[in-house]
C-alpha cells in the first residue's frame, strides 16, 4: 500500500537536529534504510557552509563547500557570510508511482527531506537548502526568495563535491566524446555528468545534476589547488525572478556498479509528477530510418515494420531541403539534392503508414525549430506525424535549456513525442512529460564505437536515462570496427531507449537501391533467423536487473515484459566465461530460452547461433563469450 507521511516536529526518527527555529552549527540528515547522512555545518572562521556524505558509516565525500557568485545590480560579485542554518521543515515520503513507460512497471520513492535557511550575522536570508536521503542517495537544491520585482543574477555555481585523490573515474568531455577511465586528481577540463567514481574500497559513487529545465548546466572539474575536490561549472549565468530553485545535486553509492544503473530511477523521482492528463497517444516502440528520402523507400520501411513488428519509421535530414540552410522551411516537402533525388509523397507515405498502424517520425534541425516552432508543430501534427525528432539543439545555457524543455512541452499539446539528438544529456524531465521519449548525448553507433566503449556507456552514461544508441545491425562497422552482430543484438537489451532504433544504416528490400548506400552499407536487410530476437523485443519493460559487469570489460542485464524475459551480454576486450543464474524467474513455472551467441563456424552471413534449451529458475546457463563478442537470450514461459 502507497503510503506518504509529512511530519513537522521538533524531533523525528531519522533527522538529528534541533527543533525547527533554533540555530544550530551541524545537522545530520539521514535516509530511511540509515545508509547514508548527509552533514551540513558552518565554519565559524570562514562564514561558509559545507557539507559532506558517507555510505554505510565511511565517508564518500568529504567536507565540500555551498554556495554561489551572485551578480547584483549595486555590487558587481556580492560576498556573503553565513552564521546560521535554521532547520524550517521536515518531511518523510514513502510511497510507489507508475510511469507511463519505463525499466521498471513501478518506482519506488522513498526519502527523507528536510529544508534549511542560511542566514548571515544579521538574521538576513541567504539562501535555503533542500535535502532530501534517500535509500539510493542523496540530493540537494538551493532556493531562492526574494522581494516581489527582485531578480536573482548567479555568476558562478560553487557546489564542491571532495573526492579522495586516489579515487578514479570515467569522464567525457563532451556527451559524445570517448568516455576515459583517469585519477580524479587528473581532471583538469571540465567533464560530463553523470560521474561515474570509484573509491579505494571498491564503493561506486554517481554524481550529477536532475531536474534541469531553467538553469544552466552542471559540469564537474577540479578546484584549483585542491587536488580531488570538483567543483560545479556552469555553461552560463542564470538570472531569474523572485523564486528560484536550482536543479538537484544529487550522490549515489553502491558496493557494485550494476547497482547505480538498477537505480537511476533516482533521477526521475526528483522531478516533478506527470502533468499530461492524456498519455493514450504516447507510444513506446521500435523504429527503422528511412534513409533515401523517397517514396519508394517510405514504403518499403512501412512494410517492413510491419513484417517485423516495429511501431515506427522515421525520415531524418533532408525531406525539407539542407538542414543547415538558414533558409530551408519544414513547413513544405522540399527534398534536398544533396541526399536525394526523390520524388518523396510524404504525406502519401504517412497516410499508408496509419493504414498500417505504424506511425511516422520526422527529423527537424534546430535551425529549423528555433524559427518555425510554432507553425511546424501544428502543421506536422495536421499530417498525422506521430513524433519529431528535434536535431543538433544548442544545450548548456540557460537559454538554451529552458527553449529545449519548452518545445517539448509546446509538442506536447499537439500530441506530439519527441526525440532530442546530439549534445543534450536527460535529468529525468521524461516523468513529467513522458512525451519526451529518448535522446542521443551518448557515443552511439553512428561513432562505431568498439564493446568496451559502449560498456563504457553503459555504467555511466544510462545512469542519465534513455538513450538512442543509433543501433544498425547489417553495416559493415558491426563488425569492422565495432563488435559482432550478437553485440548489436545484445545492445538493444542493455541499453535503454522507449523509443529503439533497430536499423539506422540499413534498408529493407524494396527500397531504393544505392551505389553508397546508408552509413556505407550497400546491400538489402537479410531476412536471417535471428530477426526474431529483434521482432520480439520489447522496448519498455515491468522489471530490470543487472546481474553483473564492470565499465569497459563486461555486462549482464536481464530485463522483464509479461512473463518474457530477455537477456543481454555484451563483452569487452578479453574472453570470459559467465555463469548466469536464472532464479530471477518464477518459482514453478518453466521456460524455453532461446540463446543467440557468436559462432565463427556458422555458415549464415551473420555467425550467429540458435539454440533451444528448456529452463527454470533452478538452473544455470554458463558460456564462454568471446572478446568483442555477445550473447541475447529469450526466456518465454510455456
Amino acid at each position: 500500500m502507497n503510503k506518504i507521511l509529512i511530519v513537522k516536529l521538533c524531533f523525528f526518527a531519522v533527522f538529528f537536529s534541533a527543533c525547527s527555529g533554533q540555530k544550530n552549527k551541524t545537522i545530520v540528515v539521514k535516509s530511511p534504510n540509515l545508509d547514508f547522512e548527509f552533514v551540513i555545518k558552518i565554519d565559524d572562521s570562514l562564514s561558509l557552509p559545507f557539507y559532506s556524505v558517507s555510505y554505510k558509516k565511511k565517508g564518500i565525500v568529504g567536507d565540500s563547500k555551498l554556495g554561489f557568485v551572485l551578480n547584483t545590480s549595486n555590487l558587481k560579485y556580492k560576498p556573503y557570510q553565513i552564521a546560521n542554518i535554521n532547520q524550517i521543515e521536515n518531511a518523510s515520503v514513502d510511497t510507489t508511482w507508475k510511469p507511463v513507460y519505463g525499466e521498471k512497471n513501478e518506482y519506488p520513492e522513498i526519502y527523507n527531506e528536510s529544508l534549511f535557511r542560511f542566514s548571515d550575522n544579521e538574521d538576513q536570508d541567504v539562501f535555503n537548502l533542500r535535502v532530501r536521503a534517500y535509500n539510493e542517495g542523496v540530493a540537494f537544491r538551493y532556493e531562492f526568495t526574494k522581494s516581489a520585482g527582485d531578480t536573482i543574477n548567479i555568476h558562478e555555481e560553487n557546489t564542491e563535491f571532495s573526492l579522495p585523490p586516489n579515487a578514479t573515474a570515467w569522464t567525457a568531455l563532451e556527451a559524445q566524446k570517448e568516455i576515459l577511465k583517469r585519477p580524479v586528481s587528473s581532471i583538469k577540463k571540465a567533464v560530463e555528468r553523470p560521474l561515474l567514481v570509484e573509491l579505494q574500497d571498491s564503493t561506486f559513487l554517481a554524481i550529477g545534476e536532475a531536474a534541469l529545465v531553467d538553469y544552466a548546466r552542471m559540469k564537474f572539474v577540479n578546484k584549483e589547488g585542491h587536488s580531488g575536490t570538483l567543483v560545479s561549472e556552469l555553461s552560463s549565468e542564470v538570472s531569474s525572478g523572485p523564486l528560484l530553485k536550482t536543479p538537484w545535486r544529487f550522490v549515489m553509492a553502491a558496493k557494485e556498479p550494476g547497482k547505480l544503473l538498477e537505480h537511476n530511477y533516482l533521477l526521475l523521482n526528483l522531478n516533478e509528477p506527470n502533468k499530461l492528463s492524456d498519455t493514450s497517444w504516447i507510444k513506446p516502440g521500435k523504429i527503422i530510418r528511412e534513409t533515401t528520402l523517397t517514396t519508394q523507400g517510405g514504403m518499403a520501411c512501412v512494410d517492413f515494420a510491419e513484417k517485423h513488428n516495429l511501431q515506427f519509421i522515421e525520415f531524418d535530414a533532408g525531406w525539407y531541403g539542407n538542414e543547415y540552410d538558414d533558409a530551408s522551411d519544414a513547413t513544405t516537402i522540399t527534398v534536398d539534392p544533396k541526399r536525394s533525388k526523390g520524388p518523396l509523397d510524404l504525406l502519401g507515405v504517412i497516410k499508408y503508414a496509419k493504414s498500417k498502424n505504424i506511425g511516422v517520425i520526422l527529423y527537424v534541425n534546430r535551425r529549423s525549430l528555433e524559427k518555425q516552432l510554432n507553425e511546424v508543430l501544428p502543421l506536422l501534427s495536421s499530417w498525422g506525424v506521430s513524433g519529431i525528432k528535434y536535431g543538433f539543439v544548442n544545450v548548456g545555457s540557460q537559454q538554451w535549456t529552458s527553449w529545449l524543455h519548452d518545445a517539448v512541452r509546446k509538442a506536447a499539446d499537439y500530441k506530439l513525442m519527441i526525440d532530442v539528438h546530439d549534445e543534450y544529456r536527460p535529468t529525468g524531465y521524461s516523468r513529467t512529460y513522458p512525451n519526451f521519449m529518448t535522446q542521443e548525448g551518448i557515443r552511439g553507433d553512428e561513432e562505431s564505437p568498439e564493446n568496451s566503449m559502449v560498456l563504457n556507456t553503459i555504467f555511466t552514461r544510462m545512469i542519465a536515462g534513455a538513450g538512442d544508441q543509433t543501433n544498425c545491425y547489417f553495416a559493415p562497422r558491426v563488425t569492422e570496427t565495432m563488435g559482432s552482430h550478437a553485440s548489436q543484438l545484445a545492445k538493444a537489451v542493455c541499453i535503454y531507449s522507449p523509443w529503439q532504433f533497430l536499423y539506422w544504416y540499413d534498408r529493407p528490400e524494396g527500397s531504393v537501391a544505392s551505389e553508397e548506400g546508408a552509413g556505407g552499407n550497400k546491400e538489402f536487410i537479410k531476412e536471417v533467423p535471428e530477426l526474431a530476437f529483434y521482432d520480439a523485443l520489447p522496448t519498455v519493460w515491468d522489471n530490470t536487473k543487472v546481474i553483473d559487469g564492470y565499465p569497459g570489460e563486461y555486462a549482464i542485464i536481464a530485463r522483464r515484459s509479461g512473463d518474457d524475459w530477455f537477456v543481454g551480454a555484451l563483452n569487452g576486450n578479453t574472453s570470459r566465461d559467465i555463469k548466469l543464474s536464472l532464479d530471477f524467474l518464477e518459482e514453478g513455472k518453466n521456460y524455453e530460452a532461446t540463446i543467440y551467441s557468436d559462432d565463427e563456424n556458422m555458415k549464415s552471413i551473420t555467425k550467429v547461433r540458435i539454440e533451444k534449451r528448456r529452463v527454470s529458475l533452478k538452473d544455470d546457463l554458463v558460456f564462454n563469450i568471446k572478446n568483442k563478442n555477445g550473447l541475447a537470450i529469450h526466456i518465454k514461459a510455456l
